[in-house]
């Protein structure tokens, strides 16, 4: 379990929470291993099969915090909140930014660190492989994102900030394949393709992004946002625009890493996959489990946040920035803060 922002999030299956007076208490095997009065909370969150009693929902509901469930896997069940509840007030806000010139710095945050955080792979691929890649290759690609991590910065348009973005992940995916290091043959790559994917590292890629939208758009549901009006991509029918715009930023440090790992370390092979007559590659039911698998455990790896100064599980990350968002739109934050892997 862990307290972050004023949310408690349990993430132990078989926690119990209930109400002591004006406290909530969280047992485990009969066991009481917490106690937080209710005043120092906004929300609780819970994972997998917790539970909680009457009397807290009521407890929560008076005192107007929100009760939030979630699968184990990350995906948003529901949430019990009181009669008054924030989040009107907290959309008409996001609503209103999307819409103004706010927007525009907005997606230009999110687009600065989705290319800081690649810049930031590919840095790391050249100090631990750089005998064995083409180091120049990734070298001056890394340079290039340098160089769009300033232009993110001065862009007054989102035409500019979009442009930006386009012109930041060809350069990235460019160098990526050099990151691989066995079986190439294999696991070629000639740039991001989508709707098919179309090589066994792109199939890769957009199977372990669909886990992390999952994650991104509880996040959002979990704070009170809505997840399909964002700033960076455009609203359309049936789309989680916010959810894909806080995904840039969190993309290459929790789906990149964990896709190269993958194949590197060789927990999933050139076999793992099915080729369409259309040329579209498909992860085979038992690669999916195992990437599935890869990506939990991943989640349970606790990592520093650079703004918030704290220990969390990497799997807590999105509603660490979810968090930091509503609260930027709400007006606590001056700015918002992109996750900035260092």
């Amino acid at each position: 379990m862990r307290k972050l922002l004023n949310t408690l999030y349990i993430t132990a299956a078989d926690s119990y929470l209930a109400r002591e007076g004006e406290s909530v208490i969280v047992r485990k095997e009969e066991q009481t291993v917490l106690r937080i009065p209710v005043h120092n909370l906004e929300s609780i969150v819970m994972f997998g099969y917790a539970g909680a009693s009457p009397s807290l929902m009521q407890l929560c509901m008076e005192r107007g915090i929100s009760l939030t469930f979630l699968q184990e896997n990350g995906r948003f069940l529901g949430s019990v909140v009181g009669a008054v509840k924030g989040n009107v007030l907290l959309r008409r806000k996001q609503y209103r930014m999307a819409d103004g010139p706010e927007g525009v710095l907005l997606a230009s945050r999110f687009v600065l660190g989705k290319i800081a955080n690649a810049r930031t792979v590919l840095h790391r691929g050249l100090r631990d492989h750089g005998d064995v890649l083409d180091e120049e290759k990734v070298a001056r690609e890394a340079e290039f994102l340098k160089r769009y991590m300033r232009r993110a910065l001065t862009c007054q348009s989102l035409d500019e900030v979009r442009g930006v973005e386009g012109e930041a992940a060809r350069r990235y995916f460019a160098a990526y394949p050099e990151l691989i290091l066995t079986d190439k043959t294999s696991f070629t790559m000639r740039g991001r393709t989508r709707r098919p994917p179309l090589d066994r590292v792109n199939a890769l890629l957009s199977y372990v992004y669909a886990l992390l939208r999952t994650d991104v758009q509880s996040a959002l549901e979990t704070v009170g946002l809505d997840p399909a009006v964002g700033f960076l991509h455009r609203d359309r029918p049936g789309r989680q625009s916010l959810a894909l715009d806080l995904m840039e930023e969190l993309r290459s440090y929790m789906a990149d890493r964990l896709v190269l790992s993958l194949i590197n370390r060789k927990q999933i092979g050139a076999n793992d996959f099915i080729v369409k007559e259309n040329g579209a590659h498909l992860l085979k039911p038992a690669a999916r489990k195992e990437v599935i698998t890869a990506w939990q455990q991943r989640k349970r790896e606790e990592i520093r946040h650079p703004f918030l100064k704290e220990s969390i599980h990497l799997g807590l990350l999105p509603y660490a920035q979810a968090l930091l968002l509503a609260r930027y739109i709400r007006g606590d934050l001056d700015g918002y803060p992109p996750f900035l892997w260092r």
